[in-house]
């Protein structure tokens, strides 16, 4: 009886003691967006900002934000720090005088931890216009350097890779010549992968993002029945110890986008720039190439040399950009946001804005081979890129006289989503699927000299065709015609 007693009195002792407190933690959502849907103003039209943190899908509370709000990449035009209410907190980011793009950077401290969160207004970026000058002698100085390149061999060596290779994929590493400073020669290297199967495919080119790193090719490309060669840049074997490249990364290729930027013929992008047109030289000489599609396709420096080779190189047939770096490099010089790298940003080096090298950038601005492509382009990238400034990429998107489609990934800065990914590779597939049917196509037999290919037996005769009667006129056999049309085309615009 007594221990029973006892045991009672200690569970009452203990379920009078407070329960304690359950503790929690989790990451902080930091948000920030324009107040109109499609994030995109008119000239003069006022953009509000709403700002808003939660965690666990409820508000932050007793939170401060410092915001900052002015043009992308420039100084701001507007700091404050302020509580963030429960609700959010709307904040007036003014407007623009000229077609451009103006931001709102957010950052708040919780628990210790510092988040960052911002959103871009665009403000008619369709009109955006290129600062980069278009050098006189642009054509010629590209066309000397194709000629130099073409003097030399390919000199292709193949070195299989089976660890790489799949069931339908064979997969080499490729070493090929290429041009190098000072007229001496260099070695380009990449990832071959042909599918294993006979027949004829079309080619894809992969052109690479900055940095230094190893390449392991595009199998998945390859195994849906296309040649993919996916490239490097620095003239280095691409399957190297993960370790070599850490190494060139923050030593000897640190930086390599100034090396000689004060001369356009040592400057370090002149090999690069023809170096993929000797990837291609390579590609359309492959023995399964179907000849006829040949696309080329990469992002951010991956994205600018999309460009470059499609205005360089008239086998390439269509392109695929993700966000080009190397757009508009003079935008700092007229006090609005450049392309990456940035190299005339700062004002207080003097090493950095001198004659010589902003004269050579010319020559390699991505916005005067812009101006050159003619054949179609799926382009992609979104509002909030720090590192491409979708001012410096719209210059360069206004000027393309081909047909193009842009797919915009608002939210996105220089990074992609999966459904972004996915739309541009089924633009990718479609096209070069498009292409390879039009060339089962059976040929059709048109008036000879007609340019609407009407056909002989037609019940009138066109205005201009004064040879004969119907069914008596000079007929020949033509390839069925092929015609490309932009993503966005529709049946209003194409009936005129």
């Amino acid at each position: 009886m007594f221990a029973l007693i006892r045991r009672t009195a200690l569970f009452l002792m203990l379920a009078s003691l407070p329960v304690p407190a359950q503790d929690h933690t989790g990451a902080v959502q930091l948000r920030v967006r324009p107040d109109r849907e499609g994030w995109t103003y008119t000239v003069g039209q006022q953009v509000a900002f709403y700002i808003t943190a939660t965690r666990d899908g409820f508000p932050l509370r007793e939170a401060r934000v410092t915001y900052q709000a002015g043009p992308e990449m420039m100084p701001p035009a507007q700091e404050q720090t302020a509580p963030l209410p429960p609700e959010g907190m709307r904040v007036t980011g003014g407007t623009m005088s000229e077609p451009g793009f103006l931001r709102c950077i957010a950052t708040l401290e919780f628990e210790g931890k510092k988040y960052r969160a911002l959103a871009t207004a665009g403000f008619e970026p369709e009109k955006i216009r290129p600062t980069a000058q278009d050098p006189a002698d642009f054509d010629d100085f590209w066309k000397r350097g194709k000629e130099e390149l073409a003097q030399l061999p390919i000199d292709a060596k193949l070195t299989p890779l089976f660890d790489y290779s799949t069931p339908k994929v064979n997969v080499f590493q490729v070493s090929i010549q290429n041009v190098g400073p000072g007229g001496s020669g260099s070695r380009l290297y990449g990832i071959l992968c042909e599918p294993k199967a006979e027949g004829k495919y079309p080619a894809i080119l992969n052109v690479p993002g900055a940095g230094v790193r190893p390449y392991r090719g595009l199998v998945d490309m390859a195994e849906r029945g296309f040649i993919t060669f996916q490239v490097g840049i620095h003239g280095i074997p691409v399957t190297l110890d993960p370790l070599v490249y850490d190494s060139l990364r923050s030593a000897a290729l640190d930086g390599y986008w100034t090396f000689g930027l004060d001369s356009r013929d040592r400057y370090y992008y002149h090999r690069v720039y023809l170096g993929c047109v000797r990837a291609n030289d390579f590609l359309v000489s492959h023995p399964k190439y179907d000849g006829r599609s040949l696309l080329v396709t990469g992002g951010s420096q991956g994205g600018a040399l999309s460009i470059v080779t499609a205005a360089l190189d008239p086998r390439v047939t269509a392109l695929a950009a993700y966000y080009p770096a190397l757009s508009d490099l003079t935008g700092y010089l007229k006090g609005r946001a450049g392309g990456w790298p940035h190299m005339f940003r700062s004002e207080k080096d003097p090493t950095l804005r001198l004659k010589e090298k902003i004269e050579t950038s010319g020559y390699y601005d991505v916005v005067n081979f812009a101006r050159r492509v003619r054949v179609p382009g799926h382009y992609s990238w979104g509002y909030n890129d720090e590192t491409c400034p979708p001012t410096s990429m719209y210059s360069a998107y206004n000027v393309i006289p081909g047909p193009k489609s842009l797919l915009l990934a608002l939210e996105t800065g220089h990074n992609t989503v999966p459904e972004q990914v996915e739309r541009v590779n089924r633009w990718i597939e479609d096209f070069l699927r498009a292409r390879a049917l039009g060339q089962l196509l059976p040929g059709i037999e048109v008036v000879r000299g007609c340019p609407y290919n009407s056909g002989p037996d037609m019940p009138f005769a066109d205005p201009w065709d004064n040879e004969g009667p119907q069914g008596q006129r000079e007929s020949v056999r033509r390839p069925t015609p092929f015609v490309e049309l932009p993503l966005n085309a529709t049946e209003d615009r194409l009936a005129g």
